[in-house]
């Protein structure tokens, strides 16, 4: 069985815009070639792939599957073509990688840069999301390696442990709360907050919780490091939520308390993940393993 790159090409389209008309413009086919295609794929595959009513198509269930294989396979031909054209500019791999707020902000940028320094020929490609989106990205092929919060990833996807990512809120010293050694989340969602700009994974993450408590967060500032937010705070223009480790080092030179949160989803875990460890291009392998000895020294897990 043959499968044609331009069909799976055009099959992710029609599933994605559930329109064969639409899949096929996105993919600059003719109508007439673009149906002749959908049909030739079924009447290879044994089965079919869509349901077709007045108002568009749906996927079969068959349809779902090869939508997922299809993704994965048309991402490693693109990671392939971005390996070999690497290979002009004198880097030979590429790793993908995505991340949450706290991993992106605390954690990777020595261990990354430690890493490429030992590596000239490996390049890495960061993007920070919100650890449910990693998870589906992972799931999909759509990335090498994540470092993402445990709780959220599937029993799908291989883990390693890699740190505590807890949450606390930051106030400053004068603060009513500042003497408090912890605070239910509820007690401050009435309260002026500080904090990232709303495209960070952490500001969706905390927004969200909020809204489960049926409060809608007042942010006097966002700003895009947890640098400036301490800054904020120690000013007394409102409190924030931040990664510990984060609100430590700030507190280390600024006039900010650290509270806990006693909230269950302020206590995360992050985790190293991927599909499969064993299945990785040799260059994640190795981006693995420099992590897990860069991980953050003490009790990760306890």
């Amino acid at each position: 069985m043959r499968f044609d790159l331009v069909d799976l090409q055009l099959f992710i389209a029609v599933a994605e815009t559930r329109s064969i008309t639409n899949g096929a413009n996105r993919v600059h086919l003719a109508l007439a070639s673009a149906s002749a295609r959908i049909k030739h794929l079924e009447a290879a595959l044994g089965v079919s792939l869509l349901e077709r009513g007045r108002r568009g198509v749906e996927l079969t269930p068959a349809g779902e599957s090869l939508l997922d294989h299809a993704r994965i396979v048309m991402h490693n031909v693109e990671a392939m073509r971005g390996d070999l054209a690497a290979f002009s500019r004198g880097v030979k791999a590429t790793v993908r990688f995505l991340a949450n707020t706290s991993g992106l902000s605390e954690y990777l940028p020595k261990a990354l840069a430690a890493f490429l320094s030992q590596h000239p020929h490996i390049s890495i490609d960061v993007e920070e999301r919100e650890s449910a989106d990693i998870a589906r990205a992972i799931a999909s092929g759509a990335a090498d390696l994540g470092l993402a919060a445990e709780h959220a990833l599937p029993d799908g996807i291989e883990r390693i442990p890699y740190s505590e990512d807890r949450l606390v809120l930051v106030t400053a010293r004068q603060d009513e709360l500042s003497n408090r050694r912890q605070v239910d989340f509820r007690e401050v969602v009435e309260r002026d907050f500080v904090g990232l700009i709303t495209s960070s994974a952490l500001h969706a993450h905390v927004t969200g919780h909020a809204a489960r408590l049926g409060a809608r967060l007042r942010f006097r500032a966002r700003l895009n490091n947890f640098d400036a937010i301490g800054q904020m705070v120690s000013a007394g223009i409102g409190v924030a939520v931040m990664p510990e480790v984060a609100a430590k080092r700030c507190a280390r030179s600024m006039k900010i308390n650290v509270v806990k949160i006693r909230d269950p989803w302020a206590n995360r875990r992050l985790a190293i993940c991927a599909r499969s460890f064993k299945a990785l291009p040799k260059p994640a392998q190795q981006l693995v393993e420099h992590l897990r000895k860069m991980a953050p020294k003490g009790r990760p897990f306890d």
